[in-house]
């Protein structure tokens, strides 16, 4: 198996609105480009054309101590409105640096991360306050029977085996970094399991499943039936009435094993589209069997965009 390579691969797109994608009831997977990819991947600079266009050169880091405000700040409503030690959630994923990717804008002054991607062993990290506080909340919020004892399972017996994918962004990142984005995390996952220097480093990134904590917008008036959680098992239910702000989670929603959702107190962006939606938190689990099919359909669904 090769060698984990160095990242220094730029990526360098327009973007001709800086103030993020448009969300549309009718939107599915990839929302209405406001950046416009393009081919040359050198990382060579382009001198600003029409008036209102800018270059931008997104480059894909490690994660590094220097990222910790940043990357916070990504993060400040990962668990809604809850009080909790976010600081050594951070502290971990910027610990990780063999697996995970902070993304940035190249020669931008404040070396600001537009997106981190990361994936944390439950087992590995079970006995810091920040993941057992993480444990609590979702066990707290997950109301439906059947799929918190698969959740109190996944967290606790089975724990070992399971990795937190953490996924935040700003809502402006060029959808064509999505698949090269997640193309890294799980490369370097499988690069872990062969390259950690001890044996309990490597086998902890020998994952079965992913657990997701994210972020949807969901109508009002959908599924009126079952109120308390809106989306059942499977990925059956691939969400008539639902937003996804970031368009992986439709195609993990998918392909999920079990999910579902609970509201959020996070105040919501109020635009004129969204106000008949109320935003949701996400909870999926994913087995590592399905991630092949998800890379390939990531890769479909921003060409076909």
């Amino acid at each position: 198996m090769p060698r984990r390579p160095t990242r220094d691969k730029r990526q360098t797109y327009k973007s001709k609105d800086q103030k993020g994608f448009p969300l549309s009831s009718k939107d599915k997977g990839i929302p209405k480009q406001t950046l416009e990819g393009k081919s040359d991947l050198s990382g060579s600079s382009e001198e600003e054309g029409s008036e209102g266009v800018v270059q931008a050169d997104f480059v894909f880091f490690d994660p590094k101590p220097d990222d910790f405000h940043g990357v916070k700040i990504l993060l400040q409503t990962y668990l809604d409105d809850t009080q909790w030690d976010l600081s050594g959630f951070v502290d971990l994923i910027l610990a990780q640096t063999t697996v995970g990717t902070v993304v940035k804008i190249e020669g931008d002054d404040d070396d600001t991360p537009f997106a981190i991607v990361t994936a944390l062993n439950l087992g590995r990290y079970k006995d810091h306050k920040c993941i057992k506080e993480l444990k609590e909340f979702l066990l707290k919020v997950c109301q439906e029977k059947d799929v918190i004892r698969d959740l109190r399972l996944l967290m606790g017996e089975q724990a070992h085996d399971v990795g937190l994918l953490v996924s935040q962004r700003v809502v402006n990142l060029p959808p064509q970094l999505l698949p090269p984005l997640h193309d890294a995390l799980f490369d370097e996952i499988s690069w872990a399991t062969e390259d950690e220097p001890t044996a309990e480093l490597r086998n902890s990134f020998r994952f079965k499943c992913y657990l997701l904590v994210s972020k949807i917008y969901k109508h009002k008036n959908a599924n009126q039936k079952n109120n308390r959680n809106l989306i059942r098992r499977s990925g059956s239910d691939s969400g008539d009435g639902i937003v996804y702000i970031m368009p992986e989670d439709e195609i993990f929603h998918k392909l999920s094993l079990w999910s579902f959702s609970f509201p959020m107190h996070t105040q919501q962006v109020e635009t004129q589209e969204l106000k008949d939606y109320c935003l949701m938190g996400l909870v999926m689990a994913v087995e590592v069997a399905k991630i092949s099919t998800f890379r390939q359909q990531l890769q479909s669904l921003v060409v076909e965009s």
